[in-house]
C-alpha cells in the first residue's frame, strides 16, 4: 500500500509536471502562430501593395557585351527599371529584360534580334550599340513590327521616316555639323580635311559637312574600322605632307582615338595644327579611364547636358554600384550615351504603362510606337521629346581640352550662333567668338589652318602664251638648253608678291597656248588641277570665278577706248566760241538784258539819259548793259539803287571777262591736239568701224552696244593696232580702239603723240554691268589658301615705290612728252555750273534793287491808289504809269539840272530892236494866280537865244515850273 501511494504521489506529481508543460508548451505555439500570421499578414499586405497580378511585358535588350561601354549602358538600363518600378509601385506592367550579345558583329546582331522575336516573342528591342548594326537589325524589327530603341547609333542614315518602328533617343550627327561649319568660319580656315570611317555610315556625314561648308575646301581622309597602327601612320604622313593644318575627326570612339595617338607621336599636335572632335568622340574622352593629356589643345562640339539634381544622385549611386561590383576602371562618370539609355528604358516603361497589354500581338508595335511619340518628361540627359520618332537638340557647347579639363569656351545654337562662354556675346573679331583657347603646342595663337607642303615649296604657274602685248607675259625657251624664261609686266608683280609673304616659295612657269587667244581654256586647266596657279593678263570675270578664285587686282579696271588726235589749231573760224559752253552763253545774254531795264526802270524818272523817245530808250538800255562787258559805259547812274545793281553787275562781268580770256588763251596757244571722236553715238551713227583685241570678251561688249558685226576689225598687238588706227576708217582701217584700259594705257604709252584714250559714257548707250570687269588678276584653285596670303601682298607692292619702278620698266610711263592720260581731252569749256553763283548774286541784286523802288514808288502815290476819284483799278494804274513816264520833279538830279544850265544874268541888259513880252499859260484853270511878265533879251550880236528866268524861293525856274503845270493841265483836260 505505502509502495501504492508513493507510486500515486509520484504520478501525481508527475501528472502535474506535464501538465505544467502541457500549458507551456501551448502557450509557446499561440505565439509562433501569431508571429506567424502577422508576418503573412504583412506578406500579403505587400503582395498586394504590389500588384502580384501585373502583366510582364518582354523587352529584348542587344549590346555588345564585352565591350566596356555596352557594360556601362547596361547598368544604366538596370538601374533605370529599378528606379522606375520603385517610384511607380502601382504601375500594372512590368517589362522583362532578354539580354543578347551582338559580338561586335553586324550578322550576329541581327541574329540576336530575330531571336528575341521569334523565341522570346519580345514586344521591343533596345538597341543596338553602332549604327551599322542598327541599319540591318532595324530591318528585321519592320519585318515583325517591332519597336527598335537606340540610344547610340547616330548616324544620318538612318532615317525614321523611311522606319516607322525605330525610334532615335539620342541626337543625329547632322545636327553638329551646322556648330562645326560656325567653328571653322569663325577662325577663317578656308580648308578643313574630315577624316572619317570608310563605309557608308562614315560617308553619309560628309555630305552634311560639305553643305554646312560650302565656302570652305573639305578634303576626305578615309581610314577603315579593322585599320592597323601602320594604316593609320601612312594616312597621316600623307595629309602631313598637304598644306591643310585643320582636322575634323568624326568616327567610331575608339579608332577616333587611336588616330589621335598616333597624330601626337609623329608631331602632328605640335603648333600651327587643329584637332576638331565631333559630337560622339567628345562625350567619350573620358571613356576607360582614358588620359586628356594626350589631346591637350583639342576643340570639340558636344550635345548640351544640363546639370540637375537627378543627375548628380544618379552619378553617386552609380559609382557605388561600380565600386561594389570591383568595376571602378570603367569610368569616372557616366556618359551621355550612359545617360540617354537610362532615359530610353524609362520612357519605353511609361509608353508600355499607356497602351493596352490585350491589344493582339500584331497590332501591339504600332500602338506601343504611338505611345512613345506622346512620352514627355525631363530625363537624366535634358528634355525627352521625340519629333517624328527622333530625339533633338538645337544647343551644342565648343569645348577646349586643358590639362586635364574640358573647358567651355562657348556655345552654338541655330538661332544665334556661336556664343562666348565667359561675354554670352556674339562679337564680330576674328577669333573672338569663343572665350580663350589653347591650341596644340600649347600656343595661344590661332592658327592659321594651313602650311606650306613640307615636302615640296614649288608650285607650277601656268602662264599664257601671247602673241602681242608681250610686255605683259612673255615665255621663251632657249632650243639648244631647253631652259625657259618668262618675263613681263605681270610675272614681276606676281614674284615682288611672293617675296612679301612669309614663306617660301619657288615659281615653275608652264607655258599655255590658248584656242583663239581666249582665256577661259586656260581657265579652265587651272580648275582641273593642272596647275596651282596661272599669272598673267588674266581678266577678273564674275564667269571665271565660279570655278576659280583671283587675288585683288593689279591694275586699272574697265573698259575704254583710244581714238587718234588731230590738230585743231587755226583750223576752226568760230573758236572764239569754244571757252563757253551753250548754256553759259545763252545765260549771260540774258543778264545783259535783264541788267539794263533794270537799270532802265531805276533810271527812267530821275536821269534825262534814259529818257527820250521809245527806241532811244530801249538802245540806251541794251548799250549801257552791254558796254559795261569792257566796262566802255559813259551813261552817268544817279540813283543809289541802281549804282548798287551796277557795282554787283560789273563783279560778275569781270570775273566772266577773265575767265573767258584765261580759256579762250589756252584753246588758241596750249591745246592743239584734240580726240577725232569722243562719243559711242557718233561712231555707231557714222558707220566708223572700231577694233578689238582677237580672243577677249570685248567683241561681245561691243556687239551689245549696237556696233553691226561689218564696223568690228580685230587686232592681236598694239603695233597692229596702231596701223589700223593711222589708216582710218576710209582706208581699211579702224576710227577707234575698244580695250580694257590697262592695254590701251600700253598702246598710248608709246605713241602718245598720236592717240589719246577717252572714257565714254557707256551706261547710256546699253552698257550691261555683265560686262564689267575687275581689271587682272592672278588665279588660284577654289579655296586655295595663297589667294588671301597673295591679295594682300599685292596690296603692298601696288602702294610702294617698287609699282612705278615696274610700270617705267615695261610701259614707259615717266616719259614727259606724253600728257596725262587721265586728262579729258573732250571738253575744256566752261559751263553755267561754274558760274551759277555769280548769277544767282547778280539776281538777287537786282530784285531787291526792284522790290525796294517798287515799294518806294508806291508809298509815294498812295493817294493815287487810295484816291476815290479816280476811279477803277485800271484807270489808277494807268494813271500810275503816266506819272512813272513822267519826269521826278522833286528829285535833287533835275534841281541841280536847272541851276548849273542857267546863264549868268545880264546887267546892263543890251536893248535891242525889239522887246518881247510872254506872259504864259496859268498853271491850272482853278488857280487864283497871277504871273509876272518874263522878259527874254535877245542878243543879235551873239546869235544866241537868252532867257532870264525868275526864281523862286527854292530855286526853281518859273519857266520850268509853268511849263510843267501847262503840261499837267492838258493832261487833265
Amino acid at each position: 500500500k505505502r509502495e501504492v501511494k508513493e507510486l500515486h504521489k509520484v504520478s501525481a506529481s508527475s501528472n502535474l509536471v506535464m501538465m505544467t508543460n502541457t500549458t507551456t508548451k501551448t502557450r509557446n505555439t499561440f505565439l509562433s502562430y501569431f508571429v506567424l500570421f502577422l508576418l503573412g499578414f504583412v506578406v500579403m499586405d505587400v503582395g498586394l501593395g504590389q500588384n502580384t497580378t501585373s502583366n510582364e511585358i518582354k523587352v529584348g535588350v542587344v549590346l555588345d557585351l564585352k565591350t566596356n561601354f555596352s557594360k556601362i549602358c547596361l547598368t544604366s538600363i538596370n538601374m533605370s527599371l529599378s528606379d522606375f518600378y520603385q517610384t511607380h509601385p502601382h504601375y500594372r506592367t512590368r517589362l522583362a529584360l532578354h539580354i543578347r550579345d551582338s559580338m561586335e558583329d553586324i550578322v550576329e546582331a541581327s541574329v540576336a534580334a530575330y531571336d528575341l522575336i521569334k523565341k522570346e516573342q519580345v514586344s521591343a528591342i533596345i538597341g543596338p550599340r553602332s549604327s551599322m548594326q542598327a541599319e540591318f537589325m532595324i530591318k528585321v524589327a519592320n519585318k515583325f513590327q517591332v519597336p527598335t530603341i537606340t540610344f547610340s547609333a547616330t548616324s544620318p542614315l538612318l532615317k525614321s521616316i523611311d522606319n516607322p518602328y525605330f525610334v532615335r533617343a539620342t541626337i543625329d550627327d547632322s545636327f553638329q555639323v551646322e556648330a562645326i561649319a560656325a567653328i571653322v568660319k569663325s577662325f577663317g580656315w578656308r580648308s578643313v580635311v574630315a577624316i572619317y570611317v570608310n563605309n557608308e555610315i562614315g560617308k553619309e556625314i560628309m555630305h552634311s559637312l560639305s553643305d554646312a561648308l560650302e565656302d570652305v575646301e573639305v578634303q576626305r581622309s578615309a581610314i577603315s574600322q579593322e585599320a592597323s597602327d601602320d594604316q593609320i601612320l601612312k594616312e597621316l604622313y600623307k595629309l602631313k605632307t598637304e598644306q591643310t593644318r585643320a582636322f575634323v575627326i568624326n568616327m567610331d570612339a575608339s579608332l577616333g582615338f587611336r588616330v589621335l595617338k598616333k597624330a601626337r607621336e609623329i608631331g602632328m599636335m605640335e603648333e600651327g595644327y587643329v584637332w576638331l572632335l565631333s559630337n560622339g568622340m567628345t562625350h567619350m574622352m573620358r571613356d576607360n579611364g582614358r588620359s586628356l593629356e594626350t589631346m591637350q589643345g583639342l576643340l570639340g562640339v558636344r550635345s548640351y547636358v544640363p546639370q540637375s539634381k537627378e543627375r548628380e544622385d544618379f552619378s553617386l549611386r552609380w559609382k557605388r554600384k561600380l565600386e561594389k561590383e570591383n568595376r571602378t576602371g570603367d569610368g569616372t562618370e557616366p556618359n551621355v550615351f550612359a545617360l540617354r539609355a537610362y532615359d530610353s528604358v524609362t520612357a519605353l516603361a511609361m509608353a508600355v504603362e499607356k497602351t493596352n497589354t490585350k491589344t493582339y500581338m500584331k497590332t501591339y508595335g504600332s500602338h506601343l510606337i504611338e505611345a512613345l511619340s506622346d512620352i514627355e518628361f525631363k530625363g537624366l540627359a535634358g528634355e525627352f521629346k521625340l519629333i517624328n520618332r527622333q530625339l533633338e537638340s538645337s544647343t551644342f557647347e565648343i569645348i577646349n581640352v586643358v590639362g586635364d579639363e574640358e573647358r567651355i569656351v562657348g556655345s552654338w545654337t541655330p538661332s544665334s550662333g556661336p556664343v562666348n562662354a565667359k561675354s554670352n556675346k556674339t562679337t564680330l573679331f576674328l577669333g573672338k567668338r569663343f572665350g580663350p583657347v589653347i591650341w596644340p603646342g600649347n600656343s595661344t595663337v590661332v592658327p592659321k589652318g594651313w602650311e606650306i607642303p613640307t615636302t615640296g615649296k614649288k608650285i607650277k604657274v601656268g602662264v599664257p602664251v601671247k602673241k602681242g602685248f608681250i610686255n605683259y607675259v612673255e615665255i621663251k625657251t632657249d632650243p639648244i638648253s631647253t631652259v625657259t624664261t618668262t618675263t613681263g609686266y605681270a610675272i614681276d608683280i606676281f614674284e615682288a608678291a611672293l617675296k612679301k609673304l612669309p614663306y617660301s616659295v619657288i615659281p615653275q612657269y608652264y607655258g599655255y597656248e590658248s584656242p583663239e587667244n581666249n582665256y577661259n581654256h586656260l581657265v579652265q586647266q587651272l580648275y582641273e588641277g593642272k596647275w596651282d596657279a596661272v599669272v598673267g593678263d588674266i581678266t577678273i570675270t564674275a564667269n571665271r570665278s565660279l570655278y576659280v578664285d583671283f587675288t585683288l587686282p593689279y591694275s586699272e579696271s574697265g573698259v575704254s577706248m583710244v581714238v587718234p588726235l588731230r590738230d585743231s589749231k587755226n583750223k576752226n573760224a568760230w573758236v572764239f566760241l569754244q571757252p563757253w559752253s551753250l548754256d553759259l552763253w545763252v545765260t549771260t545774254v540774258c543778264f545783259f538784258v535783264v541788267i539794263g531795264f533794270v537799270v532802265w526802270l531805276l533810271e527812267h524818272r530821275v536821269n534825262t539819259d534814259f529818257r527820250g523817245p521809245p527806241h532811244h530808250q530801249i538802245g540806251t538800255s541794251f548799250w549801257f548793259s552791254f558796254s559795261t562787258m569792257n566796262f566802255a559805259h559813259r551813261e552817268k547812274v544817279v540813283s543809289n539803287l541802281a549804282r548798287f545793281v551796277v557795282v554787283v553787275w560789273c563783279f560778275v562781268v569781270l570775273v566772266l571777262t577773265q575767265s573767258y580770256t584765261a580759256n579762250l588763251t589756252s584753246f588758241l596757244t596750249v591745246q592743239r591736239l584734240q580726240p577725232s571722236a569722243t562719243n559711242v553715238e557718233d561712231l555707231i551713227r557714222n558707220g566708223e568701224s572700231v577694233g578689238y583685241q582677237h580672243g577677249t570678251f570685248v567683241r561681245d561688249f561691243l556687239r551689245n552696244l549696237n556696233f553691226s558685226e561689218t564696223q568690228l576689225k580685230p587686232f592681236a598687238s598694239a603695233e597692229e593696232c596702231d596701223d589700223l588706227l593711222s589708216k582710218g576708217t576710209w582706208k581699211g582701217g579702224i576710227a577707234a580702239a575698244f580695250d580694257e584700259v590697262a592695254y590701251l594705257k600700253d598702246i598710248v604709252s608709246h605713241n602718245c603723240s598720236k592717240y589719246a584714250m577717252v572714257e565714254p559714257s557707256f551706261k547710256t548707250v546699253g552698257f550691261e554691268p555683265s560686262f564689267k570687269t575687275a581689271g587682272f588678276g592672278f588665279a588660284f584653285p577654289k579655296n586655295s589658301p595663297m589667294t588671301k596670303d597673295v591679295s594682300i601682298a599685292i596690296l603692298n607692292v601696288t602702294q610702294g615705290k617698287e609699282m612705278r619702278r615696274i610700270e617705267n620698266k615695261w610701259f614707259n610711263r615717266v616719259t614727259s612728252e606724253c600728257p596725262d592720260p587721265n586728262s579729258d581731252l573732250s571738253s575744256n569749256r566752261l559751263s553755267l555750273s561754274s558760274f551759277w553763283g555769280l548769277f544767282l548774286i547778280a539776281g538777287v541784286a537786282s530784285f531787291l534793287a526792284l522790290l525796294v523802288f517798287v515799294a518806294l514808288f508806291l508809298y509815294e502815290h498812295r493817294h493815287t491808289l487810295c484816291s476815290n476819284s479816280e476811279g477803277s483799278i485800271w484807270r489808277k494804274l494807268k494813271s500810275l504809269f503816266r506819272i512813272f513816264d513822267e519826269k521826278d520833279t522833286r528829285s535833287h538830279t533835275f534841281k541841280s539840272n536847272a541851276v548849273h544850265n542857267v546863264s549868268s544874268p545880264i546887267t546892263p541888259c543890251t536893248p535891242s530892236p525889239s522887246n518881247v513880252q510872254i506872259r504864259p499859260l496859268p498853271r491850272s484853270m482853278s488857280l487864283n494866280r497871277e504871273f509876272e511878265i518874263r522878259r527874254a533879251c535877245f542878243s543879235m550880236s551873239e546869235e544866241r537865244f537868252r532867257t532870264q528866268p525868275k526864281h523862286d524861293k527854292q530855286g526853281e525856274s518859273d519857266i520850268e515850273f509853268g511849263a510843267e503845270r501847262q503840261r499837267e493841265v492838258k493832261q487833265t483836260q
